[in-house]
């Protein structure tokens, strides 16, 4: 941690502390905070991978929506299952939302997403495998990816 007093409020805590103090907030500002350089770098990495595809396909607006809506299905996933002493970080959540828009991307153009599942499929594995990873983050924001990129293909 560069400034441990500034990233612990930044932090997700469980759904119980979140209630008790009202600090709602760190269902967004999880992302900001990682677990070292190489945490941060994939999610960049998988940043740029994956969301450049889906601004070319939604645009900028709609890439918004749906890495925000992500980030908060699975920040609210992850919070519900912590346990009371436990906390996430990083944007994987929405990162995993923008693994479903690509998906539902792919399907409604006709091309191939098998691989885009056997990616999902070998980071859960990875995240069941090493522990510390969160994977309840993972699937929630996985599954808001799928919901926000249905609900923004049909605003077009």
């Amino acid at each position: 941690m560069i400034v441990p007093s500034i990233e612990m409020r930044l932090v997700l805590p469980s759904l119980d502390y979140l209630r008790a103090t009202n600090e709602w907030y760190r269902l967004f500002t999880v992302a900001l905070v990682h677990a070292g350089l190489l945490h941060l770098g994939f999610n960049m990495y998988a940043l740029m991978v994956l969301g450049n595809p889906i601004e070319a396909a939604f645009g900028k607006n709609k890439l918004f929506i749906i890495f925000f809506f992500s980030l908060l299905t699975g920040s609210l996933t992850s919070a519900y299952f912590a346990g009371p002493s436990s906390y996430s970080v990083g944007a994987s959540g929405a990162i995993f939302g923008l693994f479903g828009a690509l998906i539902i991307v792919g399907k409604r153009i006709g091309a191939d997403v098998r691989s885009i599942y056997v990616i999902i499929g070998i980071n859960f594995f990875i995240g069941f495998v090493l522990g510390g990873i969160d994977w309840r983050a993972h699937l929630g924001g996985l599954v808001g990816g799928v919901i926000s990129a249905q609900f923004v293909l049909n605003k077009r």
